[in-house]
């Protein structure tokens, strides 16, 4: 689903250059839920924003689903984020003026292939959001708002979910239901799926945990006691 060959990124800050992410080989598969944990400027956010197409590396090649998308155009870029990539950012990314019905009314407009009704309506039911459906973004709460952007990922079916700090505004019990929910739709639907997050309760959902730091990605024990 997603390799990195040689990966690296740097920034240029002033006459330093930062070695955001040092050279990273690895390979993610179907049905995986990855964690990715680490403080604060160790290398995370720029990690999965070049698996999620919206940077490319400063070396090496990134493969998505036997696609070497490392040189592609702005366009073809753009193409790969709608049709293979599902996010769930910290920033919810809702249009202001649409309910959340609309919301996904207008993402079925862009790509064909997405949830039945009744999936939609039974996720939606899941997190606790049939009551907000036809409110706008200003009208709910932060955490129905993160649950939304959760369900929009979902709806659209890609093969890889990359959550950015995705039950950052979340209970522990919406939380928890948000990583089972996860957890499912990556083995039933055959997804990969790339948490990055600091709350280390919900590695235990994990199949692979990795740790990051100062731009190094290394794998941890996944059986670890994350309780």
């Amino acid at each position: 689903m997603l390799e990195f060959k040689d990966v690296t990124k740097s920034f240029k800050d002033g006459n330093r250059t930062i070695e955001a992410v040092k050279p990273t080989t690895l390979k993610f598969d179907k049905s995986e839920l990855i964690g990715i944990i680490g403080p604060s400027g160790s290398g995370k956010s720029t990690f999965l924003t070049m698996a999620g197409a919206l940077q490319t590396p400063s070396s090496g090649e990134i493969i998505i689903n036997d696609k070497d998308i490392t040189h592609l155009s702005q366009k073809q870029l753009a193409r790969t984020r709608m049709e293979d990539i599902g996010f769930i950012l910290q920033a919810t990314n809702l249009v202001p003026f649409l309910t959340v019905k609309q919301q996904f009314i207008m993402l079925k407009k862009q790509k064909k292939d997405v949830l039945s009704d009744e999936e939609l309506s039974h996720l939606m039911e899941q997190l606790g959001l049939t009551e907000v459906e036809n409110k706008l973004p200003s009208e709910i709460s932060g955490g129905q708002k993160q649950r939304v952007a959760i369900v929009k990922a979902l709806y659209t079916k890609p093969s890889i979910i990359l959550a950015d700090e995705p039950t950052a505004s979340l209970d522990t019990e919406n939380a928890m239901e948000v990583m089972k929910i996860l957890k499912k739709e990556t083995q039933k639907m055959h997804k990969t799926c790339i948490v990055v997050t600091h709350d280390e309760r919900l590695m235990k959902f994990c199949d692979k945990v990795y740790h990051m730091h100062d731009g190094v990605l290394r794998e941890t024990d996944a059986e670890r006691d994350w309780t």
